[in-house]
């Protein structure tokens, strides 16, 4: 009968060390520094004014500009102004996200056409006309009836609602020139006077212009007014003529600390209704990534080109 042969078991006992308790008392540590940080802020604010504690209990409880752009923007628009702001001014970027919604904005600051556009809308609804946006500003009409009363520069009783919506396109600008133009024709006012007309059209623009100017948060503004009288000869129903206010708002060539002005840019193409808007956002920032890049190469190669001409040129 064989012997049977013995089993021989390893056993290997790890022993673990406590590694400083597990690192457990970092996390009793990090509570007990939050819960004395908001001791030490309870304890500044009873201390402080009543307009100071309003102050920060708005900061805490109104949401933050990009919330208040992507609820009324939309996420391509708000993508894409996020973008350009990262793009142009990364740290105003990160502080538009701790900026209250109700902070006076500034519209030629925002650095989107789009944005631009979708504010102007939303404020203005159906009183502008022809409005046209440009790299350094934006433009529009308001029809005079809308403002006065026909042939003269009486105020109708919609002119302080109307120009509280141009004053909230108005009010935050920096660094800005605002044009105010009188349009109007001279079959519009009794007697069909050049003169009177003239007189009136000259009345209105120093009314409106003075209503902007006195809304206005910083004195880097400049505000002027104008006239445009037209004679509108041959019109079977002088009462169908409908002057427009032209309003103009464009930046000034520089800052007032001498910097350039941001130019408002568009970076959005059409987008493509089988993609998502993050996936419409990552193909064509990537596509003006790439476009970027071949518009700077091939500048690159256009002074090489130069210089390798003109080197051959000086040579006997």
């Amino acid at each position: 009968m064989a012997k049977k042969e013995a089993i021989i078991v390893i056993k290997k006992i790890t022993i673990a060390g406590g590694g400083g308790h597990g690192g457990s008392w970092k996390v009793a540590l990090a509570d007990f520094m939050t819960a004395l940080m908001a001791f030490f802020l309870v304890m500044w604010l009873l201390g402080q004014s009543d307009q100071t504690k309003k102050a920060v209990s708005d900061y805490f409880s109104t949401p933050s500009i990009i919330e208040y752009n992507f609820q009324n923007f939309g996420a391509e628009i708000t993508l894409e102004k996020l973008f350009l702001d990262l793009l142009n001014e990364p740290l105003k970027a990160f502080q538009s996200f701790m900026e209250p919604a109700d902070k006076t904005p500034n519209i030629l600051d925002m650095g989107s056409a789009k944005v631009v556009t979708s504010f102007i809308a939303d404020k203005m609804t159906d009183l502008a006309r022809n409005v046209s946006i440009t790299q350094d500003g934006f433009e529009f009409d308001i029809p005079d009836n809308i403002l006065f009363d026909r042939g003269t520069a009486r105020p109708t009783g919609e002119f302080v609602t109307v120009m509280d919506r141009v004053q909230s396109l108005t009010i935050g600008l920096e660094d800005a020139n605002i044009a105010v133009v009188s349009n109007m024709f001279i079959q519009t006012v009794p007697g069909a006077s050049s003169s009177v007309a003239q007189r009136v059209a000259s009345e209105r623009a120093d009314l409106i212009t003075k209503r902007v100017q006195s809304t206005l948060e910083h004195t880097s503004v400049s505000v002027a007014g104008n006239t445009n009288v037209k004679d509108k000869k041959g019109e079977a129903d002088p009462a169908k003529l409908i002057g427009l206010i032209h309003i103009s708002i464009k930046q000034k060539e520089f800052k007032s600390d001498g910097k350039a002005q941001r130019k408002i840019d568009t970076l959005f193409g059409q987008p493509r209704a089988d993609m998502s808007v993050y996936d419409n956002f990552v193909t064509q920032v990537t596509n003006r990534k790439t476009k970027q890049a071949a518009e700077k190469a091939e500048e690159k190669a256009e002074e090489k080109s130069f210089q390798e001409g003109s080197s051959s040129e000086s040579e006997p």
